[in-house]
């Protein structure tokens, strides 16, 4: 067996901590397979492909990280892509909401239900199919947050001190 130590090979992903580094033990042959097959792979595509990035093109890349961060959490569409939804965020199913923004999505939750009424009011039809669809995105935010934290706290009581159990005498049979 060959032991593997799994690290970023840049500084890029050095915000993650860990209490023990990530370890994964793979057999010799696994780890030989799986060089051959990059090895392949890297002959059938062109070796410009392989060149090292200019500052520019790794500036771009990093700073797609950067421009994915929003009010309510963080985009999750891949590198070079375009938001097709027009930056409707809370519409998208690609927004990871942040759990510090949780206050943040109620509030646009209720100005959503406040424009609904509004758009009712005044027979906006058109409006309010559009802010029903935004309504659902945010209350669907808004329960990914709760299924991950796991609901509202749940009261477990106080511990009570189990009753002393009578002593055993020595030399009694164990049945």
């Amino acid at each position: 067996m060959v032991t593997v130590k799994i690290a970023a090979a840049s500084g890029a992903f050095g915000e993650f901590q860990y209490p023990t580094p990530p370890l994964a033990v793979y057999p010799t042959k696994t780890i030989e397979a799986h060089r051959a097959f990059i090895n392949r792979r890297r002959t059938l595509r062109p070796a410009e492909e392989y060149r090292t990035p200019t500052d520019t093109e790794w500036e771009d890349f990093l700073g797609h990280f950067e421009r994915r961060k929003l009010s309510v959490g963080t985009c999750a569409r891949a590198y070079g892509t375009a938001c097709i939804h027009e930056h409707a965020c809370v519409r998208c199913s690609l927004l990871r909401p942040d759990p510090a923004q949780r206050g943040r999505l109620l509030e646009i939750r209720d100005n959503l239900l406040d424009r609904i009424a509004e758009a009712e009011r005044e027979g906006w039809l058109g409006e309010n199919e559009g802010l029903r669809v935004s309504l659902a995105g945010a209350e669907s935010k808004i329960d990914q947050l709760d299924a991950a934290s796991g609901g509202a706290p749940i009261d477990l009581g106080m511990p009570r001190q189990a009753p002393a159990q009578p002593a055993r005498q020595k030399g009694a049979a164990h049945r």
